[in-house]
C-alpha cells in the first residue's frame, strides 16, 4: 500500500508519481516497487533534505529477451530537491545475492510511493532466506569506516548528516550481532536504536542529535560528543573484529541462485501480463 507522511510536500509528490508514469510509459517498464530511500526513510531528515524516490522495474518481454538489452538502470534528471532512479529486477536480484544492503533496505523503507504488496513480500520472503548475511556486514562496515574516517575524524566542525551516516551502519551492525539468525536490519534508524541495548546516556545523545538535525539545513555542522565518539570508536572496533571471525554460512549458492533465476521469471510475467496489479 502507498504509505507517504503527511508533511511530505505536495508537489515533490506530484513530481515523483509524474516521473514514475513517465518510466512506464516512455521506457516500456512496470514499476513493481517505489520506495522513499534516504533520510526521510532513515529517520532523520533535515528541513531541506531532499526526496530520494528509488523504484525496482522489469521491462516487457520485448525489451528483455534481446541480444542487445537496455540499461539495468534507469535515471531521471536530478534536481535541487528530487532524485528518482531505479534498478531493473535481475540487477537488484543480483545484487541482493551478493549481500548489497541497499536492495534489502529498500524492501523495508517505511515510505512507499508505489507498490504491488505481493511482489514487495514475496522479495523480502525471498531475501531473507538468501541474501549474504556476512556480505551484508562487511557493506555496513566499510560505510561507516569510510565515513567515519573521511568525515569525522577527530570529531570537531563535522556536518550532522555524515555522523548519522556513520552511526546508522553501525547501528545496523549491533543489531545484526543481537539477532545472529536474521539476515536484514531494520531501515529506520530510531527502530534500531530502540532494539539494541544503549546506554541511558548515548540513547539521551542522539535524541538531542537527531533533534538538532530536523531543525537544521543539511549542511549544518557541530563538534560530535565524546558519548557519540566513544560509541563510533567502540562499535567500528567490534565489527571490525567480528569480520574477521566471521564464520561461512551454510548456504547452497546454487539453489539460492536457481531460487532468485525463479523468482525473476515468475515476476516478468506476472508484473507485465498483470499491468493493474499495481496500486
Amino acid at each position: 500500500m502507498r504509505s507517504l507522511p503527511e508533511n511530505f510536500d505536495p508537489e515533490a509528490v506530484i513530481e515523483i508519481d509524474r516521473r514514475l508514469a513517465a518510466v512506464e510509459s516512455d521506457e516500456k517498464a512496470v514499476v513493481a516497487l517505489a520506495i522513499e530511500s534516504g533520510s526521510r526513510a532513515w529517520g532523520f531528515p533535515s528541513p531541506d533534505s531532499d526526496y530520494d524516490c528509488r523504484f525496482v522495474f522489469v521491462r516487457s518481454f520485448d525489451e528483455t529477451l534481446t541480444l542487445f538489452p537496455r540499461r539495468d538502470v534507469i535515471e531521471t534528471p536530478l534536481t535541487p530537491i528530487i532524485d528518482v532512479n531505479g534498478w531493473e529486477l535481475s540487477k537488484a536480484l543480483k545484487l541482493m545475492l551478493a549481500g548489497n544492503a541497499v536492495i534489502v533496505e529498500w524492501l523495508t523503507s517505511p515510505i512507499v510511493y508505489k507498490v504491488n504488496p505481493d511482489f514487495r513480500t514475496a522479495f523480502l520472503s525471498l531475501a531473507n532466506d538468501v541474501c549474504d548475511r556476512n556480505g551484508i556486514a562487511r557493506h555496513y562496515f566499510y560505510l561507516a569506516r569510510n565515513q567515519f574516517e573521511r568525515s569525522i575524524g577527530d570529531g570537531q566542525g563535522v556536518a550532522i548528516k555524515k555522523v548519522f551516516y556513520a552511526l546508522r551502519p553501525l547501528m545496523a551492525l549491533k543489531w545484526l550481532r543481537l539477532h545472529p539468525r536474521e539476515r536484514i536490519a531494520p531501515m529506520h534508524f530510531p527502530t534500531l536504536c530502540r532494539a539494541v541495548d544503549l546506554s541511558n546516556d548515548l540513547s539521551v545523545e542522539l535524541e538531542s542529535l537527531m533533534q538538532r538535525k530536523a531543525e537544521t539545513r543539511e549542511m549544518g555542522q557541530g563538534n560530535v560528543s565524546d558519548v557519540i565518539m566513544t560509541f563510533l570508536k567502540k562499535e567500528l572496533s567490534s565489527a571490525e573484529n567480528n569480520l574477521t571471525q566471521q564464520s561461512k554460512v551454510d548456504d547452497d549458492v546454487m539453489e539460492n541462485r536457481e531460487r532468485a533465476d525463479a523468482f525473476w521469471r515468475h515476476w516478468l510475467n506476472a508484473l507485465y501480463c498483470d499491468r493493474n496489479a499495481l496500486r
